[in-house]
């Protein structure tokens, strides 16, 4: 690599509700265990637009959002040993822990008290390079290039982890058919399991989209399925939605708020929750949650749907993410 003294094309965030600006910024410098990437592509999540919309709060500032990054190692800071130059990783929404906490210590890492987060409080991918802690960074499964790879990385564990909170569940509904839901229709599917898709009313190309990838019923989320579900998953930050889902699932089913954000939750009468319905959220994930995941696609492959813009078109991807206008992910590729 070039010097140190060398800068490198940024999108960065200098305050909520204003676009990101393109600056010239330096190459970060490793600290101990952490590798420095030479970023290939980073996936655009709807965190990002929470962070960059101030529904976070606290972001370090200013910021280089982007926390589903492939990139290959360009080198290692001291003490890091598991990756080598060239290697292909990928980085993930959960940055840092303590590791001594009862969460860490008991395999909840993902509800650290201190953790930090890629994009968040640490620097991310929109960017040609950034920095990572190697324990929470990824082998890349072959057979993914690496903007196919990118959505992965939040879309797909995040995912991962909400269909595992559903739990055994042979009926699914999936509310919001965006990055995440189409990752877990498809493994759902190759579970063996029935897939009900919710989209936004009238969204006709995203129920398509849906019934494409194998579920037996697509419609708006305020209409039934036709049959009564066992869980289901929320990827829509709308609250309103948590009373609509109760009221298809049977008893003894669940709802997943699989969303860091979700707007309030309205008031519901007590009888659709009753009949030992539950209703539970995700937070974050964990690197036992990313092991899991790469695992099962070495079994039920997905194909990952995406948008790419270039890295200096990162507002056009979020605003068309916030409008509701990208069907599967948008993807930034790094030159």
């Amino acid at each position: 690599m070039a010097n140190r003294t060398d800068t490198m094309l940024a999108m960065v965030l200098t305050s909520p509700h204003h676009a990101l600006e393109p600056r010239e910024i330096p190459v970060p410098r490793t600290a101990a265990g952490q590798v420095l990437l030479r970023v290939k592509a980073c996936g655009v999540c709807r965190t990002d637009l929470h962070v960059a919309d101030g529904e976070l709060p606290d972001p370090k500032l200013p910021l280089v959002l982007g926390h589903e990054i492939v990139g290959t190692v360009v080198e290692s800071g001291a003490g890091a040993g598991r990756f080598r130059a060239g290697d292909r990783v990928g980085v993930p929404w959960l940055g840092w822990t303590c590791g001594t906490c009862s969460f860490c210590r008991s395999g909840r890492e993902n509800l650290c008290d201190r953790a930090r987060f890629t994009g968040y409080q640490l620097d991310g991918g929109y960017a040609q390079f950034t920095v990572a802690d190697e324990r929470f960074c990824f082998p890349i499964p072959e057979g993914y290039g690496d903007v196919a790879a990118a959505p992965l990385l939040c879309a797909g564990l995040i995912g991962f982890r909400a269909l595992t909170a559903a739990g055994d569940a042979r009926r699914l509904g999936l509310y919001g058919f965006g990055a995440a839901a189409h990752l877990v229709a498809q493994v759902a599917v190759g579970q063996g399991r029935e897939v009900f898709a919710f989209t936004r009313s009238g969204d006709l190309a995203a129920q398509r989209f849906a019934r494409e990838l194998g579920a037996v019923w697509a419609g708006s989320s305020t209409e039934p399925p036709p049959l009564p579900l066992n869980a289901a998953i929320i990827f829509a930050p709308v609250g309103a939605l948590v009373p609509v889902a109760l009221e298809v699932v049977e008893k003894g089913g669940t709802v997943v708020c699989a969303g860091i954000h979700m707007s309030n939750i309205p008031s519901f009468p007590y009888h659709i929750l009753w009949g030992e319905r539950s209703v539970r959220s995700v937070a974050n994930l964990t690197r036992a949650d990313g092991q899991g995941f790469f695992r099962l696609l070495a079994t039920i492959p997905v194909r990952t749907e995406t948008e790419r813009f270039a890295l200096e078109r990162a507002n056009e991807a979020l605003e068309r993410l916030r409008s509701g206008k990208l069907q599967g992910a948008g993807v930034l590729e790094v030159p």
